[in-house]
């Protein structure tokens, strides 16, 4: 039975095809122009009017035609209709859509144009209202929505679909392509094809505009000008007022995400060989896509996803600091005291010691310009990747003699986005981004042991903000502002107890702890009482809170209960 169906089917699509009449070279008899962008108009006009082409037009593009000399027929001649509604009509009309829509290739729809009395289009040149520049320029919704095109991404659309007959231009960087074939003889299919594919993108960066705007701006704006629309919605005494619901109400989640970034580099490849790969950069962020490379090979997928993580561990903290990322898990953090002689240098000096096995070949992030100091330190080790916000000349200099070494200078306002998304498949994940930024111990609740000395306290709060940088379940050990043992990513926090004791061997003595969710257990938090750590600091919440204050009790160890937790998945 289906075998039938796909056989008639396919007869039906071959006794469609044979109505076509094959169309490549198409002369241009008569041309549509409307643009908002006058550049280059008059050349073009010039050449089709040379070319005995019939030129119709609307509005300011026919009088500045007109203007130069050249006849132009008015598209409301060919409506019957005047342009009306403050411009808002012009071209919306079958006198105009069937002449471009009709497939000439089909000699019915040829017989319907005949018997209406229209005349087919080869060439369309729109460009659209300048709503982008518009909303730049700080206009007030009123004025914005004044400036979202109708009738031209109609025309654009139509033409392009119709590209087997009819030749869009929506760009003047392409009037000069359009201007040599029109003296040629017309256009070719192959051509038509390009401009229709660049017309299609022009359409949808367009949409992509508008649908941004309304999402980003109009509802915020809507009470703040009481000349859109008629002013607030709710003026209306008998319009009921939106329950005070928080959930909705104080979201930060848009009902829409509109993603839209330009390919910037093809990478060489993905995570493995075998995976193609590419970077796109979105407009107007500031991140690791937008770092200045100044020295080294191509960065490949796994540098940039691993220097994301070095900056996001680096610029957590406001003091000068370093972090060393090694396949998105840090392998060592530490801060310097801004007094400190080359405060960044040290910050590296110390965040390598944490492991230095794990550092080779990894990738740097300091939230501080590289000095010359660090830079001799950092050109003794294998190092992928060092990303800054910028490099002294003697730096650069030491650092530039290393052939591989990937150079990156962040820029100057580097920000992290209010909203982190992840790709599952068949949609997205949204979460506010996680900048908290109270890490001060004053708000903790002491749940055993004695209270912690005022050094101890600052070595808990740094290791409180360093742990959320490691992949969960995240232990982390700490002592002087640096990462002395991390345990991450392990499938039980018993497992990543015992990797940060056994990375910071005897430093483990002494040593303070930081867990990035509660212990669901005892035994966790004994392996870390048995390494000598001296102060835990943890959110706390677990049924079995009772046994693991237990512990730290029995072994005299101050812990902390913080009520918040940093999950990094």
């Amino acid at each position: 039975m289906s075998g039938h169906t796909n056989n008639g089917q396919s007869n039906q699509a071959a006794s469609a095809a044979s109505l076509y009449r094959e169309r490549d070279l198409i002369k241009v008899q008569r041309a549509l122009i409307s643009v908002s962008d006058k550049t280059g108009l008059l050349e073009l006009a010039a050449t089709l009017v040379a070319s005995g082409v019939e030129i119709v037009s609307t509005g300011s593009t026919a009088a500045t035609i007109r203007e130069a000399g050249h006849d132009v027929t008015d598209v409301s001649a060919v409506t019957g209709f005047p342009e009306s509604l403050d411009g808002r009509v012009k071209t919306l009309h079958p006198g105009v859509h069937a002449g471009i829509l009709a497939d000439l290739r089909l000699e019915s729809h040829e017989a319907q144009l005949n018997d209406l009395g229209i005349a087919a289009f080869q060439l369309v040149v729109v460009n659209l209202y300048p709503f982008v520049e518009t909303v730049e320029s700080g206009a007030k919704p009123a004025d914005v929505i004044e400036q979202i095109d109708i009738g031209g991404p109609a025309l654009v659309r139509a033409a392009a679909k119709n590209h087997a007959n009819v030749a869009i231009v929506v760009d003047p960087a392409n009037y000069g392509e359009l201007i040599a074939a029109v003296e040629t003889g017309g256009s070719t299919l192959k051509l038509r094809q390009k401009l229709a594919s660049l017309a299609f993108e022009h359409t949808a960066d367009y949409d992509l505009s508008v649908s941004a705007w309304f999402t980003d701006n109009v509802y915020d704006q809507w009470e703040d000008d009481n000349e859109f629309l008629g002013g607030d919605p709710l003026d209306d005494d008998s319009a009921e007022e939106p329950e005070d619901d928080a959930s909705v109400e104080d979201s930060p989640f848009p009902d829409g995400i509109l993603i839209e970034a330009e390919r910037n580099a093809i990478l060489r490849y993905g995570e493995n060989a075998h995976q193609a790969a590419a970077l796109y950069v979105g407009e107007g962020g500031q991140g690791i896509a937008q770092a200045l490379q100044l020295h080294g090979k191509e960065m490949s997928y796994n540098n940039y996803v691993d220097a994301d993580a070095a900056v996001r561990a680096a610029y957590d903290f406001t003091e000068p600091a370093v972090a060393i990322v090694k396949h998105s898990n840090p392998c060592g953090i530490a801060v310097a005291a801004a007094k400190t002689p080359d405060s960044i240098a040290s910050a590296h000096r110390r965040a390598h010691d944490c492991d230095p096995m794990s550092a080779f070949g990894g990738v740097i992030a300091a939230n501080r310009p590289v000095t010359l100091a660090m830079a001799e330190t950092v050109s003794h080790i294998f190092t992928e990747v060092l990303v800054a916000p910028g490099f002294e000349p003697e730096a650069l200099t030491v650092l530039t003699a290393k052939k591989n070494i990937r150079l990156l200078e962040l820029p100057a306002d580097y920000e992290r986005s209010s909203l982190e998304l992840r790709q599952i498949s068949g949609g997205l994940l949204v979460q506010e981004t996680d900048t908290f930024e109270d890490f001060s111990s004053a708000g903790w609740a002491l749940v055993a042991g004695p209270e912690a000395d005022a050094a101890t306290r600052t070595d808990l709060e740094f290791a409180w903000k360093a742990c959320r940088s490691v992949k969960s379940n995240a232990i982390l050990l700490a002592h002087g502002g640096a990462s002395v043992g991390v345990g991450m990513g392990q499938v039980n926090r018993v497992d990543s107890c015992h990797l940060a004791v056994s990375r910071a061997a005897d430093r483990a003595a002494g040593s303070v702890a930081a867990s990035d969710a509660f212990f669901p257990f005892a035994d966790g938090l004994q392996v870390l009482l048995d390494a000598g750590v001296t102060a835990v600091v943890q959110p706390g919440g677990s049924v079995r809170d009772e046994e693991v204050i237990a512990a730290a009790t029995a072994a005299g160890v101050s812990m902390y209960f913080t009520g918040e937790r940093h999950f990094f998945h």
